[in-house]
């Protein structure tokens, strides 16, 4: 099994290069999804920490508050590598993860390649403005509280500043990069 790993910052086009891979029918798994699934697990954890399950309200706090950041990881990261562990696990020849956080929790070391996907700061920031109904300053805090983090490390960058169209040629050109190497 080729395990490839899919990250990118936030707003970056991950979930739609996400779609293309399952349109050209290859398993993709989405660690934003597992993490959720996990959150509902471990809700009883997670309130102690934050006083709230409102997830909003969360997101708001880890994004300004590194300790509650680490906190939430620490309840969520084990059980997420668990996660990745079984997928790992089942009888393909290739499988996808994706997740913005592949570098910064250590999870790139089980992959056997990194596809980047970029886009540049000022359509990720309108992106989420759009996406996610957020003010300027809201979605600002947001992109600003990541970086490149692993692009310089990446083996694939998929620039996502174009269209769709463009962004299903660049997926299909790093799958026979993929099934010739």
């Amino acid at each position: 099994m080729i395990k490839i790993g899919i990250t990118g910052n936030i707003a970056s086009g991950k979930s739609e290069f996400e779609k293309i891979l399952e349109s050209l029918n290859f398993e993709v798994y989405d660690l934003d999804i597992l993490s959720k699934e996990i959150f509902e697990e471990k809700k009883d954890e997670i309130e102690i920490i934050f006083n709230t399950l409102n997830k909003k309200t969360i997101a708001d706090i880890i994004f300004s508050n590194k300790e509650k950041k680490e906190a939430l990881e620490n309840i969520i990261h084990p059980k997420l590598k668990q996660k990745i562990f079984e997928i790992f696990k089942k009888d393909s020849d290739i499988v996808f993860i994706s997740g913005a956080i592949l570098y910064q929790s250590g999870f790139d070391k089980f992959f056997d390649k990194i596809i980047f996907v970029d886009a540049p700061p000022e359509i990720r920031l309108k992106r989420l403005i759009k996406r996610n109904n957020l003010s300027y300053d809201e979605a600002l805090l947001r992109l600003n509280s990541q970086n490149d983090y692993g692009k310089d490390k990446a083996d694939f960058i998929v620039q996502n500043s174009s269209d769709i169209k463009n962004l299903k040629q660049n997926a299909i050109k790093i799958i026979n990069l993929l099934s010739n190497g």
